[in-house]
């Protein structure tokens, strides 16, 4: 009787098991898709007209007929807040676009040229840094008025500088990489090795900064349309109702509370949501 040949079992591979997204991640996303959601549709999330006035209902706290209550002339809060999405939305990228654009500009020109472009370019960005963001925003008022342009504009100069530093120190970092060096040993020319290698690469570490930049862009925006250097009221932007509700404060909480509340989300929410892109960026989740 013939033994039979014993056989060989090789181990399986491990199966790769999905990670499910942290609670925390998972909120954060799902306030955010709401959020864009409102600023693209609001009227399937608000049904009134965020400035329609009802003056025999002004002051009216929060119940079943207006879920956030309504201001001083009898606009809905409700109605404000979601329409107001889309004006801080717009003023929060559109201010972290203007300052990704102008710090791309200054740290690839610092971080390629060295030298006295290098020395230059870092004694603006300190000259920008050391200038009051605040002082910027009255002289772009000044100048051009009160508005949500002006307000970009502002913002968006005043948060460069950070992001110029940033933009330099990567591409420092990536410029002698050995695919750099072979790009220009097979014949690629400076700006076709620029677009394709240094700043894809030199960016790619600043997608989680910039995902969270729209949150603090959103906040300072707020904060000087708080001080009245924003949109003109009756405006429905959060930091514009702000403004209006700050002298009703003690009498009526839900004025200020509630645009105040999703200025807060928001910006939590872009925070989770870019601390979570880091880490699977970096391979630790």
């Amino acid at each position: 009787m013939s033994e039979l040949a014993p056989t060989l079992e090789l181990p399986l591979a491990p199966r790769r098991q999905a990670r499910a997204l942290p609670w925390p991640a998972l909120l954060a996303t799902a306030f955010l898709a709401a959020l864009v959601a409102a600023a693209l549709f609001p009227q399937l999330f608000a049904h009134g007209d965020p400035l329609a006035i009802q003056p025999r209902e002004a002051f009216s706290a929060p119940g079943w007929a207006h879920w956030f209550g309504t201001d001083q002339s009898g606009r809905d809060i409700y109605a404000r807040v979601i329409h107001g999405a889309r004006q801080s939305l717009t003023i929060g990228l559109a201010a972290t676009a203007l300052a990704m654009s102008i710090a791309i500009g200054l740290g690839l020109a610092a971080g390629l040229a060295g030298g006295a472009m290098d020395r230059g370019i870092g004694w603006l960005l300190e000259v920008l840094f050391a200038f009051p963001s605040l002082i910027l925003a009255l002289l772009f008022v000044a100048i051009f008025g009160s508005g949500i342009g002006p307000l970009i504009i502002a913002t968006g100069i005043g948060s460069a500088p950070g992001y110029a530093r940033m933009v330099r120190g990567q591409v420092l970092a990536v410029r002698h990489a050995g695919y750099i060096e072979a790009a220009r040993a097979l014949g690629h020319g400076p700006w076709r090795t620029i677009a394709r290698q240094i700043l894809p690469n030199a960016m790619r570490p600043l997608i989680v900064t910039l995902t969270m930049g729209v949150g603090h862009a959103i906040v300072w925006a707020s904060a000087l349309s708080f001080l009245g250097l924003g949109a003109r009221p009756p405006a429905p932007e959060w930091g514009t109702m702000l403004s209006m509700g700050r002298d009703f404060i003690v009498n009526a909480w839900w004025l200020t509370f509630f645009p105040g509340l999703f200025i807060v989300l928001t910006t939590l929410s872009t925070t989770v949501a870019g601390r979570y892109l880091q880490q699977r960026l970096e391979g630790r989740r």
